[in-house]
């Protein structure tokens, strides 16, 4: 249809569940990708290009007459699982949602934080090892490129053409959910590829330990399905690597309880100013 863009249908989607009889004081977005909130633009979005450098806030606001906030997808799902899921009665925490790449935000001292740009907290493109394999962002060595269910399944795919011997299809599509399932049946490749992922998570996340200091690190994601997996050898790294006992102490390490939810409830929260 001409003229159909993913702008306008952006508007059809918000007008679907608009209420007729009640008044909208304000909408809170998640968008995944580099954004500026305090401007109310999209800087880049990996899925849909035709929102790179846009001002999505002054869009939405001029259409619907109202408030409109903005937030990077995996910090509103900080916020959501803080307010909302396995976050509450925690003033600091990390979340880190792992799937086909790894998002994070950080709840520190009671406050989602987003630096002067809101471009804090995206630890999944911290640096592990400099000239390790390419990350989906280009560039070498970040925990994405590691411990993602895309990396993960690219290095049981390359181990395969090797010649490692796996219960993995080599001559079908390969992924984390697939590994998970043989190395829950002790095929040995899966399961390294879960250490590999584990251990190197592991060490990122010390990192962050000793940076925010929080009291629970929350995981989300699909490959968090399979945390059993990797969880271990995440606590194993903490134990070797953690500066003092202080920052490990009483730490949690759980899942998300929201769910697919955790971004949608986040965005609420922020629509509500209630962070």
């Amino acid at each position: 249809m001409p003229g159909h863009t993913p702008q306008i249908r952006l508007i059809q989607v918000i007008e679907s569940v608009w209420p007729e009889d009640k008044t909208v004081e304000s909408i809170g977005i998640a968008v995944a990708g580099p954004l500026n909130p305090n401007e109310g633009l999209i800087q880049k979005s990996p899925n849909l290009p035709e929102f790179d450098e846009f001002r999505i806030v002054e869009y939405l606001e001029d259409h619907f007459n109202t408030t409109v906030l903005l937030g990077n997808d995996a910090n509103l799902a900080a916020l959501g699982e803080w307010k909302y899921g396995a976050g509450r009665g925690h003033q600091d925490l990390i979340y880190l949602t792992i799937s086909t790449g790894i998002g994070s935000g950080v709840i520190s001292g009671g406050k989602l934080l987003l630096g002067a740009r809101g471009m804090a907290a995206e630890l999944g493109h911290v640096t592990i090892i400099p000239d390790g394999p390419i990350c989906s962002c280009g560039k070498s060595g970040h925990l994405e490129a590691f411990a993602s269910g895309t990396a993960i399944a690219k290095w049981v795919q390359a181990e395969i053409e090797k010649g490692a011997k796996s219960i993995v299809a080599h001559d079908q599509q390969i992924t984390a959910k697939g590994i998970a399932i043989a190395a829950k049946k002790g095929d040995a490749l899966s399961v390294a590829a879960f250490k590999r992922a584990g251990d190197v998570l592991g060490i990122a996340i010390v990192n962050f330990l000793h940076i925010f200091n929080p009291t629970i690190i929350i995981f989300g994601g699909g490959v968090s399905k399979s945390i059993d997996l990797f969880l271990p050898y995440i606590k194993k790294a903490i134990d070797q690597h953690v500066f003092a006992q202080g920052y490990s102490e009483d730490l949690v390490l759980t899942t998300a309880a929201l769910g697919d939810d955790a971004g949608l409830l986040g965005a609420l929260a922020l629509a509500r100013h209630a962070y």
